[in-house]
């Protein structure tokens, strides 16, 4: 993390344990990072669609996972205030149930003092007879008045200009969602659907920082507004 430090200002940090993993390598790792002087993007694991199958379940769950990402931050040392980005994996329309699981996250997350965020797919999906669908314009249609915040991912080029050099990063602006405050361009290893055609990826399909010869890390690679996403001011 301190190699990668010369090249990039913040890096997601999971709350919880990752998709498909039973524990947290992140945990405890607060101090290091700091001292190191990165910015944070707070991050916890959500249900997937198929978890959340009627309002009871949304409401429940919804309730306890904010519950746990809140107290996760806490014993990280991170206080109140801080954006926390709920993880969904899932793309295109949201059904009613999980519209409900959002909405009390949200709201439990805000009562303990925290702010919500959400990282969705910033991807244009063609539904069909014309008609096409944004998954962070259907959270935030559908959650409203609630005001998440936004990290979306859309690493199709364009508008993504592929794995560059940070020396020269896209403008946050052109992700193709107006609220997004973090946009993740990369994500390693490359999705073939919608990024087959990116340039800049190694040849085992990875993204790696410029000054990476060795190849150790491969990254997602994100922009925002503001070098510490999840304490920015007004969001």
């Amino acid at each position: 993390m301190r190699e990668l430090r010369k090249e990039f200002a913040f890096a997601g940090y999971w709350l919880t344990a990752p998709p498909g993993e039973n524990t947290n390598s992140w945990a405890g790792r607060r101090k290091v990072m700091e001292s190191q002087g990165y910015g944070f993007l707070l991050l916890a694991r959500g249900r997937t669609v198929g978890a959340i199958r009627t309002a009871a379940s949304a409401k429940q769950r919804g309730i306890a996972d904010a519950q746990e990402a809140a107290r996760r931050a806490r014993t990280e040392g991170f206080g109140v205030g801080a954006i926390i980005f709920l993880d969904v994996e899932d793309g295109g329309r949201l059904p009613a149930a999980y519209h409900a699981y959002l909405r009390a996250w949200a709201d439990e997350l805000m009562r303990l003092g925290f702010r919500p965020g959400v990282y969705c797919s910033g991807i244009v999906v063609d539904e069909g007879g014309g008609v096409t669908i944004v998954t962070a314009d259907d959270i935030r249609t559908n959650e409203a008045p609630r005001e998440f915040t936004y990290w979306v991912f859309n690493d199709a080029c364009p508008p993504s200009p592929g794995c560059v050099s940070v020396a020269n990063p896209p403008l946050l602006s052109a992700s193709g969602v107006k609220e997004a405050a973090v946009w993740q361009f990369v994500r390693s290893p490359r999705e073939k659907e919608t990024a087959g055609k990116c340039s800049g990826y190694a040849t085992d399909e990875n993204c790696y920082a410029a000054a990476d010869a060795a190849r150790k890390w491969h990254l997602d690679m994100n922009v925002s507004g503001t070098a510490n996403p999840s304490f920015a001011a007004g969001r």
